[in-house]
């Protein structure tokens, strides 16, 4: 079952690089509240204030200021979310629903889209944040627009866009810091005629290893990245603009270290004797097409295609003393088309119809994925070799009237087909074993909101929302071919309540929501034969509910954003085999019967849903002679503990414990610079950053230095 468990990664946890998606003139960051929210997340560009929808929307200089540079670090900046990352993927849960099993059959419950296309669901998750315009993380099911792996929420991020008639201006930046760090970012527009603009964008961090590795095997070298992107954007009337993003990343992690759960031994101290290596190679390209009629309505075309390969080397039992090793080169490649078609929103009846396309294919080459113990021989190796093709097609709409001056109804739907297919051949320890099988899904989610603007000021919605996330393959283990597990079903209850003060220089969200959460999948011991892992469905739903609250308050020179957010969960009634403990006694999931063995985890807490989330952050402009400023700025996030398996064995180490993330930086601007002393993890906190296969590992330890910026 390890073969399950690591085809899509086993890696270790990667807080980000220091260096900033962005930067600004910090006299300018605090200077007034006035500047309207947005999200696009439906296709068209609404205020957040005025959409029914719990959201955490930043621009690049947001994250910039809060240290933000890749997905692990959303944790610290949006209630309800974690993010337990292990290199090659990660479990990213929102509100406790996301993933929690590790492979490529289990897709994501939180899907992130780049530039409007929905990004690989498991691997290629390191991908750098800069240029960056916008990122909208959307908390509860988003089944309308995004449809399948969108039933936690969505996080969609928009690179800046060429402008056409904004003339040729950019920005550089390098930074330097502890552990021999170095980077480089930039960008610039450039203009090429009255109807056509370009943009050009790079990234490129090197560090060293976080880790001190002791024979025999030392190779974790640190890490080398580089990223570019191309835009091109072409308006020649001004009813039709063409955008064309590509996107290239070649990022040599180097390895992701980690040793056995219980270990007393400090986190960054490891022994290993296997080979450690991490690359990844991957590229998009994104054709995105408007055209608006003469009657208003608006045409849109979404093209996307993405292929990548991974490559991971592990010391599988983290030890020097065993002989567990594990690699794997996996390539992966997605063609998506999505087609909409947009109303004006000038009346008091707007619509959106849309249709989608996707097909996404794993490959696993002859003689790349392999675990053994020791390796050098059929007989002590499990390999791995074929492909996972899956495809999913949409339709989907969305109508809104205005019953009232102030009162609004919208509904939407999406109706989805989705088919998955294994075509692998297994060689376990000598024993050859085909699987030909193939599973398909369909389903019908969507959401019915009611939405009060009170006033200017206030704005309350109360909806009810589902989320479909596919089912998908077991791997065979040589009982036969296994049956497939099913889909998994979120329903949503929410009303929110979102609020201006103080003549705009406070903007604040309160939502309360309650999930019904069914069959969800999690791999226990074969319910007949519990010597071997197998991955179904709880059979019984789940409840997830909770509160979060969001505040955002500009005084003048004084700025400060906080989060909160408030979750309790539990399991329905369900027996399981933990798949870690030797045992040959049947276990049925709805039945039993209870014992040593056949536990009941009824009432246990969702995994991956901590019951506290909280963040702040806070700044003050000083104003200096000659126009300068200095802007001290401080950030705080907090994630409580939580459980990594529905077992809640803390012996066996499923405990993950709190994590209390510090940063600081101290910003100079003067002209068009901006030098700035940065810190992240400033106490130098050490923490299990995420688990698995009795692994655990480390987030980023204290990383500090300087970077500066210019601005042309």
């Amino acid at each position: 079952m390890r073969a399950m468990l690591f085809a899509s990664a086993c890696a270790a946890a990667q807080l980000a690089l220091a260096l900033p998606a962005n930067a600004q003139n910090a006299a300018d960051q605090a200077a007034s509240n006035d500047e309207e929210i947005v999200v696009t997340a439906e296709r068209r560009t609404t205020s957040l204030q005025r959409t029914p929808i719990a959201a955490t929307v930043m621009t690049g200089d947001d994250l910039a200021n809060a240290g933000v540079t890749t997905v692990d670090q959303l944790q610290f900046v949006s209630p309800g979310a974690t993010v337990n990352n292990f290199g090659q993927g990660i479990d990213f849960n929102i509100r406790g629903i996301g993933k929690a099993e590790h492979n490529t059959q289990t897709t994501t419950g939180v899907i992130t889209y780049r530039d409007g296309v929905a990004t690989f669901p498991g691997y290629f998750t390191a991908e750098p944040y800069y240029d960056i315009a916008r990122v909208e993380i959307l908390r509860g099911p988003q089944g309308t627009f995004v449809g399948q792996n969108a039933t936690g929420g969505a996080v969609f991020v928009t690179s800046n866009n060429p402008e056409i008639g904004g003339g040729s201006h950019g920005y550089v930046m390098g930074s330097a810091g502890n552990f021999n760090y170095v980077g480089a970012q930039g960008a610039v527009n450039l203009p090429i005629s009255d109807t056509l603009a370009a943009r050009v964008a790079f990234n490129t961090d090197h560090r060293d290893s976080f880790y001190d590795i002791t024979g025999p095997y030392t190779g974790d070298d640190g890490v080398h990245t580089f990223s570019g992107r191309f835009s091109l954007l072409w308006e020649p009337t001004s009813n039709l603009s063409v955008l064309w993003k590509t996107d290239a990343n070649y990022l040599d992690l180097s390895g992701y270290p980690a040793d056995p759960v219980l270990a007393t031994n400090d986190e960054f101290e490891l022994t290993a004797n296997a080979e450690i290596a991490a690359v990844d190679r991957f590229a998009r390209t994104v054709l995105e097409v408007n055209y608006e009629f003469d009657s208003g309505i608006t045409l849109r075309s979404v093209t996307g295609y993405q292929a990548g390969s991974t490559l991971y080397r592990a010391d599988l039992d983290g030890q020097s003393a065993f002989g567990w090793t594990f690699r794997d080169y996996v390539k992966e490649d997605i063609f998506s088309q999505e087609i909409n078609l947009i109303s004006p929103d000038t009346g008091r009846f707007a619509w959106i119809l849309g249709a989608y396309y996707q097909r996404d294919e794993y490959e696993f080459p002859p003689g790349d994925f392999i675990i053994g113990q020791p390796p050098g021989s059929i007989f002590t190796e499990y390999s791995l070799e074929g492909s996972n093709p899956k495809e999913t097609s949409a339709l989907f709409g969305q109508a809104s009237v205005d019953l009232t001056d102030r009162l609004e109804l919208e509904i939407g739907a999406r109706y989805a087909e989705s088919s998955t297919e294994n075509h692998i051949s297994v060689l376990q320890y000598g024993t050859p074993i085909l699987q030909e099988q193939s599973a398909e899904w369909d389903n019908l989610s969507g959401k019915v909101s009611l939405n009060w603007t009170v006033d200017d000021h206030n704005f309350i919605y109360g909806f009810v929302a589902t989320g479909f996330r596919p089912g998908g393959l077991n791997v065979p283990v040589g009982l036969g071919l296994p049956a497939p597990f099913d889909e998994e079903l979120v329903t949503s209850y929410e009303v929110g309540w979102k609020a201006g003060w103080l003549d705009g220089r406070v903007r604040t969200q309160l939502s309360a929501y309650y999930n019904e959460y069914e069959n969800f999948q999690v791999i226990i011991g074969y319910p007949a034969f519990p010597t071997f892992g197998f991955e179904l469905n709880t059979p019984n739903p789940s409840v997830i509910y909770g509160f979060e609250a969001q505040v955002e308050a500009v005084f003048g020179d004084f700025s400060l954003d906080a989060g909160l957010g408030v979750m309790e969960s539990e399991i329905g009634r369900f027996f399981a085999t933990d798949p870690r403990a030797a045992s040959f006694t049947p276990c049925n999931p709805d039945t039993g019967p209870s014992s040593l063995s056949c536990i009941n985890l009824e009432g246990r807490e969702q995994t991956y849903a901590p019951e506290l989330t909280f963040n702040v952050g806070m700044q003050y402009v000083f104003h200096l002679p000659g126009g300068d400023t200095l802007t001290p700025r401080l950030n705080y996030g907090h994630v409580s503990e939580q459980w990594a398996t529905l077992f809640q064995n803390e012996a066996r180490g499923d405990l993950v414990e709190e994590r209390n993330i510090v940063n600081a930086q101290l910003a100079w601007t003067h002209g068009d610079f901006v030098t700035t002393l940065w810190a992240t993890n400033l106490t130098d906190q050490h923490y299990m950053a995420a688990l698995n296969s009795g692994l655990r590992f480390a987030g980023a330890p204290r990383q500090f230095g300087v970077r500066v910026y210019r601005a042309f």
